[in-house]
């Protein structure tokens, strides 16, 4: 019996949480769980991540950022093939298995280019900079927090949709309602389709004084289809 009270009183305190919060609240909350003294801004950092996707090569990514003097740098290994990005401010260096003359048949089997190097750093910026890149230009953050339940854990729920010159995708993110910590989030490009996909995150790891998630499984929202796992190694 007093298992059960504890359970129903766990679960009304969330629901009340869930309602006196707003999006923004939760967001600085979830930021200051994830970035304690505020080290996103100013992030001087190295980190690994493997990518493993099923029936194919592991893929080894190298990468230093260094937003102070706007750096970024990437080496990535797969199949014996090492590839270098490497952006500067204004300046763009890149290098295929340590050789920066490289043929227009090489870079485009393993599609090398300043602006393939630009998408990476966005996306390795925007991925191992939530949640703090929600704070970012252009991104709505939906006033209403929900509660909601996702692979039998009840969750804190944030909606973020971006502007038209940032983004067309619906993105949610699930924080834990003790710590605020981010341990799911998930994507559409048309909601009603079901498509996009979905990120459970597992551990963490702590780089330049961020506490970033170990490890990263992603899935197809349409069947729970598994798609790989990213592993941070700091």
């Amino acid at each position: 019996m007093f298992i059960r009270l504890l359970i129903f009183f766990f679960l009304g305190s969330t629901f009340v949480i869930a309602q006196q919060l707003t999006g923004v609240e939760l967001l600085d909350k979830a930021i200051a769980f994830h970035d304690p003294n505020g080290s996103w801004v100013n992030f001087k950092g190295e980190f690994a991540v493997t990518m493993q996707i099923p029936n194919k090569e592991d893929r080894i990514s190298n990468i230093h950022m260094d937003f102070p003097k706007q750096y970024f740098y990437l080496n990535v290994t797969r199949n014996g093939t090492t590839v270098t990005q490497t952006l500067h401010k204004d300046a763009c260096k890149l290098a295929l298995n340590g050789n920066t003359t490289i043929s227009e048949a090489d870079k485009k089997q393993h599609n090398i280019s300043c602006e393939r190097a630009n998408t990476m750093k966005n996306y390795y910026t925007y991925l191992y900079g939530l949640p703090m890149k929600l704070k970012d230009k252009g991104t709505i953050i939906d006033p209403k927090v929900t509660l909601k339940t996702f692979k039998g854990k009840k969750y804190l729920v944030l909606k973020a949709t971006y502007s038209e010159d940032v983004g067309e995708d619906i993105w949610y993110f699930y924080f834990d309602p003790s710590t605020y910590a981010m341990e799911v989030y998930q994507f559409y490009h048309d909601e009603t389709k079901n498509d996009g996909e979905y990120i459970l995150l597992e551990g963490l790891e702590e780089v330049s004084g961020i506490k970033m998630p170990k490890t990263r499984k992603w899935f197809y929202n349409k069947d729970d289809s598994f798609l790989g796992v990213d592993l941070l190694n700091n």
